[in-house]
């Protein structure tokens, strides 16, 4: 078994090492105004922002840690709960038009905030 055994302390040097670089990859590349793309206003939306919770549309590749983050960083509020929806794009044939039409998809986040906490959106 001398053929497959590795010095240990080799391993765990490298071990450290990479987990600090990913670590400090990681804070750099969180740009937290760019998370949020906007909030999401439609009738739904309004009848969460009187319970506290909030809808904005969201990067792709967004967390929901990076949007709680982000959620406190922009409005100065803490939320208590982050939910995040993916809507896949989907494709379907037109009645009307005939032909196959496309629908874009979305990343969704609902943030909820405590009693007391408030977004002016408008």
């Amino acid at each position: 078994m001398a053929l497959f055994s590795r010095n240990t302390k080799e391993d765990k040097a490298t071990k450290t090492a990479s987990a600090s670089k990913s670590a400090e990859r990681k804070a750099a590349s969180r740009d937290l105004s760019s998370v949020l793309l906007k909030p999401r206003v439609t009738e739904k939306a309004v009848k969460g922002s009187e319970k506290n919770v909030y809808t904005f549309l969201v990067k792709r590749d967004a967390t929901k840690y990076d949007v709680k983050d982000a959620v406190k960083a922009l409005y100065n509020v803490t939320p208590v709960r982050v939910n995040i929806v993916n809507k896949h794009p989907r494709q379907y044939m037109s009645r009307s038009k005939g032909r196959v039409v496309a629908e874009k998809g979305m990343k969704k986040a609902y943030v909820y905030l405590r009693d007391g906490d408030s977004i002016t959106l408008v």
